[in-house]
Order: C-alpha cells, then structure tokens, then sequence
C-alpha cells in the first residue's frame, strides 16, 4: 500500500512541517527505519496551537448537545473510513497483529459513540435546581441552580502499549471532547504514522461539523522540553497521560508548580496482584495456572493491567499451579515488543529479579534480539516484605509469585503494596469468609475488584474503573475508561439568582427535557 503520510504537525486546521528535530517511525519486528521522517514542533508550533484552542473553547462548548454527539460520532466514523491503510500503518509501528489492532480499533470507535451517548443524554451536567423560599424562617432562601461546566483545553499525550484506544482520539480526547474540551495532543514517538492517520479523521469531523479549528491539533516532540511546556501552558487546564511513573510525575510537578495549579490524570505503574485463595487452588491449581499464563503473555505482557504479582496461601494446588504455569511460560514463543526502549527496560527488569538474593527463577522462555521472552519468578512474603526493589513494575510479561505462610502473611504483603488499577481473587465458596476480610483492604488499595479472572481485558462501559490510588493513577478518584471518565474535565458551577433569560437553557423553568434533582428530588 502506498503511504500517504507527510509527517506534518496538525495545527488547528494548519498542516505545517514541523522544524524542531524529526522522528522516524521504527519497524518493530525488524528495527528498521521507516519513512516519512515526522518534524517536531516547535514552542511557536505549540504557541499556536494552545492559542487556537483556548479561541475555541468558548463556541465549542456552548454547541447543542447533539452537535456535540454528533461530532462524536464523525469522529468514529472517519476512524472507520482509514480502513487497512490504519491497521497496517499501526502493525508495522507496534508489531501487533491484526487481530489486537482491529479490534483496538473496535474499542476506540466504541469509546466516541459511548462518549456520544453520554453527551445526549445529559445527566453528566449534572443538573440541580433549589427553587428559592422566599417566605422561609429564620431566613428565607435563594434560588439555586447548578450545572457542569468543561474546565478547558486539555493536553493529551499518546501512549505507547495502546496506539489507538489510548492515543489521539482515544478515551481521553474522546471524554474530553463530551465534557466540551477542546484537545491539545502530543503524539507517541512510537508510532506517528498511525496518529497522523488518525488526526486526520478527527481534523475531517471538525470541519465537516462546523467547528472551531482549535478544537483539535495534535503536534510530535522529541524535545521533553517541548512535552513539558505543553503542560505548563496557562492555556491548558488539564492534563491526560499514560506512560512511566517517571514522566507522570515530572508532568504532575509541573503543573503543581505553575501559577494556576492543574489536575494531571497520570496513568503510571501497576502490578496488580492476583490473589490465590485455598479453595480455589485445591480445587483447580492447574487450570488457574495455564489462564494466568496465558493472561501474562497476552500482547508480549504490555498492559497496564497485566498481573505482576501473585499472592499465594501455601498448601495443596500451589504445586499444580506453579507447574502448569510454568509449563505454559516455557513454550511460549518469544514476542515483539513496541519499542526498543520498552524491550530494553524488561530485559533490565527481567535480569534484576533473575539475579536477585531473595528471588528464584522457575519459568524463562528463549530470548532474541528484537523479541522477549515470559518469566516467572518466585519469592516468599518475609523476603518480599523486606526487599522494596521486589514491589517495583516489569512492564512486560514477567511475574513474582508471593508464597504466603498463611492469610495473615498474605494481608501484610497487601498492607505493603502501592496503589494499584485491579486486584483479583481467585476464590470458591469456601474461601468467602476469607474473601470478605481482604475486601476492605483491597478497595483502598486499587480500583477495581475481579474475581476468578485476570484484570487484562478492561470493558468500555458505565460501571469500569481504569483507575487506582497512587502511583497507579495520579488521583485515584478517577477513571480514564468508561462514561465516568467525563468527570476529570468538567467542574461545578452554582448560578444564584440569576435572571430566568440568563441562565443556561438547561437550567431555566425546572430544568425539564434532561436529567436534574429538582429541590433534592432526582427526576426529569
């Protein structure tokens, strides 16, 4: 198929070459380089655009909501419009196979039409009308309205493990764009093809709806000062980012340090940990054993959710298990990874635990040049306990199997972990008693709960938690998938006697026609 790439900078409805340095593309599977070369922005490049979008926050969102919805929708049909130009493109960038690329594609479009839905119906505003009481004692009262509003332009930066479903119209931009936010999105350096393709989707709905050019532009940056300046614009008001601890949190220092402080939505490190309850693993220690395998391997283990750690009562089935898992690990066949850097740092990681003191190697599958292998490694909770360097992420597919002398050593292991996105139980009935005593201690540690499951595969839908408390997230009272993902870029507003003429369409009269609480009553 012949490229139709320019490597060109989107600024606003601006194609520019970007002047700053350049960046090629890298063939995953093979290392090569991959033409066109893609300019780098530069601070008037970024200038322009924050310029452009903070023009265009105002008309945007002030649409109809169906406009909104609409525009949604634009965007996810476009996306579809790309056809095999973009699932090649994003193949040869990231070395996934078809099958995880379409259907990435599949849930991209399924998070704008999601979006879409939530914008029409309305409840995300928010609505509250408190009629005033005149003739109310001691005091009377005023009237009182409320609604959401969007905070502003967002930042959004492309991650690396998901080139469509968390990159440019991922779910940030896409929930950012529901909540009325225009997108201010730096590129993953992975895989600029694939963002230039889909930056043009999102550039063709904003014309073809009518929409200030600012409401979208997307620049590339191999300069970090460039990245860092993004997020210490005063234009931007919010910040959306998946990738290392390590440029979550300079991200989250910078925009703690500007004049007007700002939320960054940082998704960062994860282990994840799986817990094996006595039941369960007497009844079918092996068969867990071969779905944690496969879970770990899935995609060469770069998900956020994959599960890196694996809590374990010692008694019957933790040999079955250990041995079926092991047998899976062992002739799973070697796995592109997305980037060199990405591969460099699990073999980093992999040879740490590999020589560690307190560690032994029970699973490690051949390794190549460009591909890595699964590992598995065991520990007990007295070791892990005492070694911090033991909590620590191995992005990729290798685990840390915890053997715990009993529930109480299993607990304290729990106690010590960092925040995480999913902890899973694997349990039977007998175990519930157990199960209902670690509930407690694992809501405050992560943000969703599975059981006799894997935390890799996470629904798009109302109810999802893709969040967790510190460092897996920045603020663990938030969600990047799902419909309440919308909340990060919206704030409160209170309208107080204000004149029925000027109040927002949706507040005047009592609010009908959208979901609201009429003097405390949820009604519509």
């Amino acid at each position: 198929m012949t490229s139709t790439l320019t490597g060109a900078l989107f600024i606003g409805a601006t194609r520019r070459p970007g002047t700053h340095g350049q960046i090629l593309a890298i063939e995953a599977a093979t290392g090569a380089r991959i033409q066109p070369a893609f300019g780098g922005a530069s601070p008037a490049d970024l200038d322009d655009a924050c310029a452009l979008a903070a023009a265009a926050f105002d008309p945007f969102r002030a649409l109809p909501l169906e406009r909104r919805a609409q525009f949604l929708e634009a965007v996810a049909q476009n996306i579809l419009d790309l056809g095999d130009e973009l699932i090649e493109r994003a193949m040869q960038e990231t070395g996934l196979p078809r099958p995880r690329i379409e259907g990435e594609r599949g849930r991209t479009v399924g998070q704008l039409r999601l979006f879409a839905g939530v914008v029409r119906d309305g409840g995300f505003l928010d609505l509250r009308i408190d009629p005033a009481l005149p003739d109310r004692q001691p005091l009377p009262r005023p009237d009182l309205r409320l609604r959401n509003v969007p905070v502003g332009p967002v930042a959004v930066f492309g991650a690396s493990n998901f080139p469509l479903a968390f990159s440019v119209a991922g779910g940030d931009t896409a929930s950012a764009f529901a909540a009325g936010c225009p997108v201010v999105v730096k590129a993953h350096s992975a895989h600029p093809g694939t963002s230039e393709l889909v930056a043009r989707a999102l550039a063709k709905a904003v014309a073809g709806c009518g929409l200030p050019e600012g409401v979208f532009s997307m620049i590339f940056a191999e300069d970090r000062a460039v990245a860092q300046a993004l997020v210490a614009d005063p234009r931007i008001k919010a910040v959306g980012f998946t990738g290392s601890r390590t440029a979550g949190t300079a991200f989250m220092k910078i925009a703690a340090a500007r004049p007007e402080p700002i939320p960054v939505y940082a998704e960062m490190s994860s282990i994840n940990p799986v817990l094996l309850l006595p039941a369960a693993l007497a009844a079918r220690g092996a068969q867990i054993g071969t779905a944690f395998a496969a879970s770990l391997t899935m995609g060469a283990g770069q998900f956020c959710t994959n599960p890196g750690l694996i809590l374990v009562i010692e008694g019957e089935g933790l040999d079955d298990f250990l041995a079926a898992a092991t047998r899976a690990i062992t002739k799973a066949a070697p796995a592109t990874m997305l980037t060199p850097g990405i591969l460099a740092a699990y073999t980093r990681g992999v040879a740490a635990l590999s020589g560690h003191d307190a560690v032994e190697t029970v699973a490690a599958g051949a390794a190549t040049d460009l591909k890595a292998s699964p590992a598995l490694f065991v520990t007990d909770a007295a070791r892990f306990l005492a070694r911090p360097e033991l909590h620590e992420e191995v992005f990729g597919a290798a685990s840390l199997v915890v053997r715990c002398p009993d529930l109480a050593a299993m607990t304290a292991v729990i106690e010590a972990l960092e925040g995480q996105l999913t902890a899973a139980l694997h349990m039977d009935e007998a175990d519930y008693e157990a199960a209902r005593g670690l509930l407690p201690l694992l809501e405050r540690k992560v943000g969703r709960i599975l059981v006799n499951g894997f935390g890799t595969g996470v629904e798009v839908a109302h109810a999802m938690v893709h969040g967790g408390p510190f460092p897996s997230t920045a603020d663990g009272r938030s969600t990047s998938v799902g419909s309440l993902a919308i909340a990060r870029f919206l704030r409160p507003v209170c309208y107080q006697d204000l004149p029925q003429g000027l109040l927002p369409p949706e507040l005047q009269g009592d609010g009908a026609g959208l979901p609201r609480r009429l003097d405390g009553r949820p009604t519509l």
